[in-house]
């Protein structure tokens, strides 16, 4: 995500449609969410059995992880100080997590982060959640992380946090087999790539050690200039970049494509590009993230179609 302005002065261009009802659709929908994600309907979703079987198998990760050799010889070029990659063992090392995350989202984007304390982000999915966090050597300090919501821990709270943006149905049979990646971000100091690459890293390893297959979260493209670029970029995915119709996902409140220039001449955002490089498929239209003002769609990335060409840089010991 790119620096954002005040979320609702872009949105002249969607006229009467939206005014004033971003904040009534959040309020009224994370209630709905909650209603629809019942235990009970949860279980379903990701079966019984499953549960019993993936709260005895999961384990906690390892605190440290090694760093892949691709990653410490991007990290050697970056001429970035030595960096390390972790996982948080305790609410200490998560309020870093979640103090980074503060101060990119809401200090350094202009997003209304309605939970955050004290500055730090918080939700109701950091508590289910594994922080990855990549350190600065010498400071020591929290300079890039993600957090991810294994299916064993979806099951607990009983939704993912794409539920809220997105309607799954088409994907509930592959719940069981996927994690849930989202908060993903980086010190503005360190965005040379390494710090994403060690990131990547550090989930590659995650996925392979819980034999999870499946990789899916909101991925987020700046909105200052009103949809335009989110428009754009949608419209110029080949079907290659797409996934197939029977795992697409539907936005709960969709762009107004039609009413938006979607003709330009865009570059995919860093990130986005780099998870389409990867293998990584788009699921669906954009949705309007309020809280960000960032137009998402939902990405999936499957390990059984990363791109040999970087797997080895990721997977390799």
């Amino acid at each position: 995500m790119a620096d954002l302005p005040n979320p609702f002065s872009p949105f002249d261009i969607f006229s009467s449609r939206f005014e004033q009802k971003p904040k009534a659709f959040k309020k009224i929908q994370a209630g709905a969410i909650k209603k629809i994600f019942s235990k009970k309907l949860a279980k379903k979703l990701f079966g019984k059995k499953f549960a019993i079987r993936s709260r005895a198998d999961h384990v906690a990760p390892e605190p440290v992880v090694v760093m892949a050799k691709g990653v410490v010889k991007a990290v050697a070029k970056s001429k970035l100080p030595a960096l390390s990659i972790s996982w948080a063992s305790g609410p200490a090392e998560v309020k870093e997590a979640q103090r980074l995350r503060y101060k990119i989202f809401a200090e350094e984007m202009g997003a209304n982060l309605p939970h955050h304390v004290e500055g730090l982000d918080v939700d109701d999915f950091d508590a289910y959640c594994d922080h990855l966090l990549i350190r600065d050597e010498e400071t020591l300090r929290v300079v890039g992380t993600y957090r991810v919501l294994p299916p064993h821990k979806a099951l607990e709270i009983g939704r993912l946090y794409s539920d809220s943006e997105f309607d799954l149905t088409r994907l509930n049979h592959l719940r069981p087999k996927m994690v849930e990646l989202g908060r993903s971000c980086v010190h503005m100091d360190y965005r040379s790539g390494a710090v994403i690459m060690a990131l990547w890293s550090g989930l590659a390893q995650y996925m392979l050690k819980h034999d999870y297959e499946i990789m899916l979260g909101c991925a987020s493209i700046p909105m200052a200039d009103g949809g335009h670029f989110a428009a754009s970029f949608y419209n110029s995915l080949s079907n290659d970049q797409m996934a197939p119709v029977e795992n697409h996902a539907f936005p709960r409140l969709p762009l107004p494509l039609d009413r938006l220039n979607g003709g330009l001449d865009v570059e995919p955002p860093p990130l986005i590009k780099g998870y389409l490089k990867l293998g990584a498929k788009i699921c669906s239209a954009p949705a309007w993230d309020t809280d960000f003002n960032t137009a998402d769609v939902l990405t999936m990335l499957r390990l059984s179609e990363i791109n040999p060409r970087y797997a080895k840089h990721f997977f390799g010991a």
